[in-house]
């Protein structure tokens, strides 16, 4: 279970609501992170196994609003390693 490992996308804020999807409906995602331009988290997302759907929409919700704000933005995911 400790052999998890990590990617970052860097994406335009207009992008990221969809990119945090993609990365939900991927399934083997840990935990996200979103970062600003300058490095300093912004918002922190652990994800289980399991839950899904209206557990998120919130979640997203507040991705989107604050995806109108950022300009650009770093993710940070930390992935399941594949079996």
């Amino acid at each position: 279970m400790g052999n998890s490992f990590k990617e970052t996308f860097n994406v335009k804020g207009e992008e990221l609501l969809n990119k945090i999807k993609e990365l939900i409906n991927e399934g083997n995602v840990r935990k996200i992170i979103i970062l600003d331009k300058s490095g300093k988290e912004i918002m922190s997302i652990p994800l289980t196994i399991g839950v899904v759907g209206a557990v998120f929409a919130p979640v997203l919700a507040a991705i989107g609003a604050m995806a109108a704000l950022i300009g650009e933005c770093t993710i940070s995911v930390e992935r399941e390693p594949e079996e």
